[in-house]
């Protein structure tokens, strides 16, 4: 389910079956509702999907990797569609553009919005990349030995990567009196890493003349 696809109205996700069949629906999408036992339920499976997919899947579609009958799926998409309406979830199954997605729920739209104007979901540059490798490899650093390792000016990058919370001042150097900075625990937690120590193996790759390069910038 993506952040854009935030509706931006109180979209109609359509009228799905009476209570009554839609019960009937979902009962028989549940494992031995065909005669089967085996595997997942047909419910199970069609969640599964459509949680990674990032654009409507055909009921057709659906039906073919599930090798179930087309009509079988569509009953069970409505059905699952109005249940999720009827539970109040945060989100709802809508049919679009000839496929079915999970969408953010008009009311929730607000929420989600202020998540993501948060930063959590925006993705780093290039150079923001770049620079937080400098910084974890060779921490506590300077802005003037990141821009000697990258070749250009790191100011703005580093001050973005504090603001997002993944780098922090680490003191200053005893000699130049210049700002060091250091990643932080958010870093790691976003890395899923327990420790600096599970960084994969890539500091002998960094420069190992960083002053000399620094005298002649």
């Amino acid at each position: 389910m993506e952040a854009s696809d935030i509706p931006r109205s109180g979209d109609d996700p359509g009228a799905g079956p009476p209570a009554g069949r839609r019960d009937q629906a979902l009962e028989a999408a549940e494992p031995g509702g065909d005669g089967t036992a085996e595997g997942p339920s047909l419910i199970a499976a069609l969640e599964a999907i459509l949680m990674v997919v990032d654009e409507p899947v055909a009921e057709v579609t659906l039906a073919q990797v599930l090798e179930r009958p087309t009509m079988e799926v569509a009953a069970a998409l409505r059905a699952l569609s109005e249940e999720y309406t009827a539970s109040g979830r945060g989100f709802d199954l809508r049919e679009v553009a000839g496929g079915w997605r999970f969408y953010t729920r008009a009311d929730c739209a607000a929420l989600v919005e202020r998540f993501v104007r948060d930063g959590q979901q925006a993705r780093l540059t290039q150079a923001a990349l770049e620079t937080l490798a400098v910084v974890a490899y060779r921490q506590p650093v300077s802005r003037a030995r990141v821009a000697a390792v990258r070749g250009v000016s790191s100011d703005g990058v580093m001050r973005t990567l504090v603001a997002r919370g993944l780098v922090e001042e680490a003191g200053t150097d005893p000699e130049s009196q210049a700002v060091l900075y250091r990643t932080t625990s958010y870093f790691l937690e976003r890395l899923g890493l327990r420790s600096l120590d599970e960084l994969p193996e890539l500091a002998p790759f960094l420069p190992d003349d960083v002053e000399i390069l620094e005298e002649q910038k």
